[in-house]
């Protein structure tokens, strides 16, 4: 027994066609391999996350015209991470519309997103002249379902960080690492954010310290290189992950980290 298709014949080839089978009731069909979801329709673009072989990617509700053939606009789900110049932040603290958030903290990132009025983001960051923002929005990506369609090489992920310990990153994108043994290696420590404000004890060297799982000292945090300071009390008794350089506290056996990015876990 035979069944119609609810679309007109014409519609129902031009949809299978544009986004191939089993895609013209609202999911895609199954990816035959793992797909890099693009902010572009282009192999160079920047990836704003990967599918894996047997996910069903959702079609766009509102693909923009002139997609090639070769290509599948697909809604993908948020929230994402990422990050915006400080100029464009509102009073507000809110991403000005027309700001780009990037994929990195780097004028050389790819970007993710355009700021667009009534976007629903939330700091999460603080990295010098950059802040990290979560964007609470379903964004447009773009798969390659073309013959040779591959996934491009993502970069490798920061080694996680036991609580209170400090491991060695890795230098960024176009750093050479620095071979000035008299400069210490930039540093992550994750621990919990405190203030060595109290009333029962003397003043301390530095107003803030990372406290290990313990609840004990793990460094104490110099912050003068973040920008947006007025904003430390959102941090405050919170997870964090902070970046640095380590370096002793004179006069005793503490260690400090000039902070250069701080994030919450």
């Amino acid at each position: 027994m035979k069944t119609k298709s609810a679309l007109p014949p014409a519609l129902f080839l031009a949809c299978t066609f544009l986004f191939g089978p089993g895609l013209t009731g609202g999911r895609g069909s199954p990816l035959s391999q793992t797909s890099a979801v693009q902010t572009r329709p282009d192999p160079a673009a920047p990836v704003i996350t990967v599918l894996s072989a047997g996910t069903e990617p959702t079609p766009a509700a509102a693909a923009p015209a002139n997609v090639p053939s070769d290509w599948m606009a697909v809604q993908v789900s948020g929230p994402f991470e990422g990050y915006v110049l400080n100029r464009d932040l509102t009073k507000n603290l809110e991403v000005r519309a027309g700001g780009e958030i990037r994929l990195a903290p780097s004028p050389d990132a790819g970007v993710l997103a355009v700021a667009a009025k009534g976007d629903n983001t939330e700091i999460t960051g603080l990295h010098g002249k950059w802040t990290q923002v979560r964007l609470n929005k379903d964004l447009v990506g773009y798969v390659h379902i073309g013959a040779g369609a591959s996934v491009q090489a993502a970069a490798a992920p920061v080694a996680e960080a036991a609580p209170g310990s400090l491991v060695a990153l890795p230098t960024g994108p176009g750093k050479a690492a620095d071979t000035n043994s008299d400069v210490p290696e930039p540093r992550s420590i994750e621990g919990t954010f405190v203030s060595t404000h109290s009333l029962l004890s003397p003043r301390r060297p530095y107003d803030w310290q990372l406290n290990d799982t313990s609840g004990n000292r793990a460094a104490y945090l110099d912050i003068t290189k973040l920008l947006l300071t007025d904003q430390i009390d959102g941090y405050i008794d919170r997870q964090v992950v902070v970046y640095g350089r380590v370096k002793p506290v004179p006069g005793g056996n503490d260690i400090v980290l000039q902070v250069e990015s701080l994030q919450l876990k």
